[in-house]
């Protein structure tokens, strides 16, 4: 049994629907089965009032808009990421640098959680960055609009990342990536410390079932996230109108959490429902078409095209979201392409039922199940 503490931004334990939160709890939960594992986070006051008092959780509040901008501000002085302030605690700092010897072990989630790193540390050192970042947030400022200020923030945060990541490499012990495509970039030198561990469901439900008369189109995904809401937006303004003319009663469903103005700005469309943040999606999968992952900026592996396959779902997906798929998903190329696909397996029986099957028979090689006895073996060092 090994003493670890896990240290995370966001509260593990918070029920948001995003797939860093919801990961980080199942690797908790799986690495408390044979290990004394206590947790530090960052978390919000009204994602800890209803928690249980645990001892083995230690949660630290969460920046208020003043400090946050203050810690962004020195964090341009320092030249490390603007995310390092946005998560940014100094009483989590002080807490982690004086405790860290009581653990064999220290386990980072995401790359924002380096600045945790305490200094007096000689034990081992795990850090899950899951996607090379700087190369997401270079893809973003490659996409948003000239006139959007946050276009040339992206752009520095891409260069400031990548800084950090080429130091990552040199200071963990071992580090996790869910994407073969994305080991195949760092530098080789690095590879014996390199774990890939791949994205994963909790269990297979297939709701799918085909039928004529289906007519929803389902996006699942936290549209705080700028990739996300930049697809949907292109959804609904470029490819929604020309489905309308072909398929009247067409439905968009959204499912996640999304910013107060978005949802607005969006809800002027008939034929759109923003259903928010949702626990149970059985009841969602009834009439629909097929998931879909219209991302123009995307690395790794899309956790929302898993989770459509676990339901049965046939998958349409842009072409950098298909990279870790092969030929289990519909790949368009462009938007007039994509209305085509979508027109199709509404039409065709034998089409939806064939990547239906086909994403069945892909994510079953991914039950968590599975995938988290990986952690046995990242957090196994030799004495």
């Amino acid at each position: 049994m090994r003493k670890i503490l896990f240290i995370t931004t966001r509260n593990p334990y918070s029920g948001r629907y995003s797939g860093d939160v919801i990961r980080a709890k199942k690797i908790i939960e799986y690495l408390r089965r044979k290990n004394s594992v206590d947790v530090v986070a960052l978390s919000r006051k009204k994602e800890t009032s209803n928690l249980k008092k645990n001892k083995r959780n230690i949660f630290f509040e969460t920046p208020n808009i003043i400090q946050r901008v203050f810690f962004c501000i020195l964090s341009l002085i320092k030249f490390e990421p603007l995310q390092f302030g946005l998560f940014c605690s100094n009483k989590m700092k002080k807490y982690i640098e004086k405790n860290a010897h009581n653990y064999d072990l220290l386990f980072f989630h995401q790359i924002r959680s380096y600045q945790y790193m305490p200094s007096n540390f000689f034990g081992n050192t795990v850090l899950e960055m899951g996607d090379l970042y700087s190369s997401n947030y270079l893809q973003t400022y490659k996409n948003l609009n000239f006139f959007n200020i946050f276009k040339f923030i992206y752009l520095l945060e891409s260069f400031l990342v990548k800084k950090i990541e080429n130091k990552i490499f040199d200071k963990f012990d071992r580090i996790i990536l869910f994407s073969k495509n994305e080991i195949l970039k760092v530098n080789s030198k690095y590879k014996n410390k390199i774990f890939h561990i791949n994205e994963s469901i909790h269990r297979i439900d297939k709701k799918y079932r085909y039928s004529f008369k289906n007519f929803k189109i389902l996006f699942i995904g936290n549209l705080q996230y700028i990739p996300n809401i930049l697809a949907c937006k292109n959804f609904v303004k470029n490819v929604l109108p020309n489905l309308k003319k072909i398929i009247p009663n067409i439905e968009f469903n959204i499912i996640g959490n999304i910013n107060p103005l978005d949802k607005f700005l969006l809800s002027f469309n008939q034929n759109l429902k923003i259903l928010g943040p949702q626990k149970k999606l059985d009841t969602f999968i009834k009439e629909t078409i097929c998931g879909l992952a219209n991302l123009e900026i995307a690395t790794g592996v899309q956790g929302k095209v898993l989770t459509y396959m676990s339901y049965g779902l046939p998958v349409i997906c842009s072409k950098k979201t298909s990279l870790n798929f092969k030929k289990n998903i519909i790949v368009y190329q462009s938007n007039h392409d994509l209305v085509s696909k979508i027109n199709g397996l509404k039409n065709n029986r034998l089409q939806s039922k064939k990547f239906s099957e086909k994403s069945i028979r892909f994510i079953k090689k991914l039950k968590w199940r599975e995938i988290s006895k990986n952690y046995s073996k990242v957090i196994l060092f030799n004495k």
